[in-house]
C-alpha cells in the first residue's frame, strides 16, 4: 500500500490488509521486503522500545526520531503512520499542527490520533491542510489512567452506542481510516459494516477489515505478556537467547573467531 486510496480501494473490493508497528532502521528494511501493508510508528515505543509501563512518555521528537528511522528503511515500499503522542494534538490547532508537521517531515505519510470527542474539527483541519488521519478508538492506551487501565471498551449499549458515533463523525471529518482496539467482535463488525472507510482491529475480532499487531508481541519478545487477542508468529525471546548463549559459549571456548573471520 503506497496511498491512503490503497486503504479505500481495499475496503471496496473485501480484501484484509495488514499493518504492523515498526520503530527502527533494521527492522523496517526486514517490512519493506514483506507482504504486510503498511507500518505503524506507534508510541508503543514508550513501552518496547523504552521501557516505560504507558505510552504517556512518547514525545513528539521521539516520534519523529523513531519515525524518520523506519522511514529511512522501508524507503519508498511501505505506507508509513506516525502516532500523534500524549497531549500533542489537545493544546490548540497551532500546537497540534506544529507536531503533525514535525512527524510528517519526519518521514510519516499519514498521522494517528486517539478518541474521538473534542478531535472533529481538529481532524477536518489537518485534512485540509493536506495531513491524512487515521482514527483511533475503542481502547485508547493514551487515556488509560481515564479509563482506569488497560480494559477492554464497550461492554454496555452506551458504550457502543458512543463508540459508534465516534467513529461516523471522524468518518465525517475526513479520516481515511480507524482502528478499533479491544472491543467487543460484534460492536467492530457493525462499526465495519457502517463505516464507508476501513477499519483495522487489534483486540476486536476478524471482520474489521484490516489488522495490528504489535512487532515485538507478534515476535514473542516480550515475554509473560499474553492478552487474549495476541498470536505470537515467533519465539523470539527463546530464539534470540539461544543465539546470545551461542556466541557466548563460542568464545569462551575458543570456537569464534577462528581463521575463517580473522584477517591475515
Amino acid at each position: 500500500m503506497k496511498s491512503i486510496l490503497d486503504f479505500h480501494e481495499k475496503k471496496i473490493k473485501k480484501q484484509k490488509f495488514t499493518m504492523v508497528t515498526c520503530y527502527d532502521y533494521t527492522f523496517a528494511k526486514i517490512l519493506a521486503e514483506s507482504d504486510v501493508d503498511c507500518l505503524l510508528v506507534g508510541d508503543s515505543l514508550a513501552n518496547t522500545m523504552l521501557g516505560h509501563q504507558t505510552t504517556l512518555s512518547a514525545t513528539v521528537d521521539i516520534m519523529a526520531l523513531y519515525t524518520g528511522a523506519v522511514a529511512r528503511g522501508a524507503g519508498d515500499k511501505k505506507f508509513i503512520v506516525g502516532d500523534m503522542p500524549f497531549m500533542s494534538y489537545r493544546k490548540g490547532v497551532t500546537a497540534s499542527m506544529t507536531a503533525a508537521e514535525v512527524i510528517m517531515r519526519a518521514g510519516a505519510h499519514a498521522v494517528k490520533l486517539e478518541g474521538g470527542e473534542g478531535n472533529y474539527k481538529l481532524v477536518k483541519h489537518m485534512i485540509g491542510s493536506g495531513v491524512p488521519v487515521m482514527g483511533h478508538l475503542g481502547l485508547t492506551p493514551q487515556s488509560v489512567h481515564q479509563l482506569g487501565g488497560f480494559k477492554v471498551q464497550g461492554r454496555d449499549e452506551k458504550a457502543q452506542a458512543r463508540i459508534k458515533e465516534e467513529a461516523l463523525r471522524l468518518q465525517d471529518a475526513g479520516s481515511f481510516c480507524i482502528v478499533l482496539e479491544c472491543v467487543p467482535s460484534h460492536l467492530a463488525e457493525e462499526i465495519t459494516a457502517a463505516l464507508d472507510i476501513p477499519t483495522i482491529g487489534i483486540g476486536a475480532g476478524p471482520a474489521t477489515d484490516g489488522q495490528v499487531l504489535v512487532l515485538q508481541d507478534m515476535l514473542g519478545m516480550n515475554q509473560g505478556f499474553k492478552p487474549k487477542f495476541l498470536k505470537t508468529y515467533y519465539d523470539g525471546f527463546n530464539n534470540l537467547k539461544e543465539a546470545f548463549n551461542t556466541y557466548h559459549q563460542e568464545v569462551i571456548h575458543s570456537e569464534f573467531p577462528t581463521e575463517k573471520e580473522s584477517y591475515s
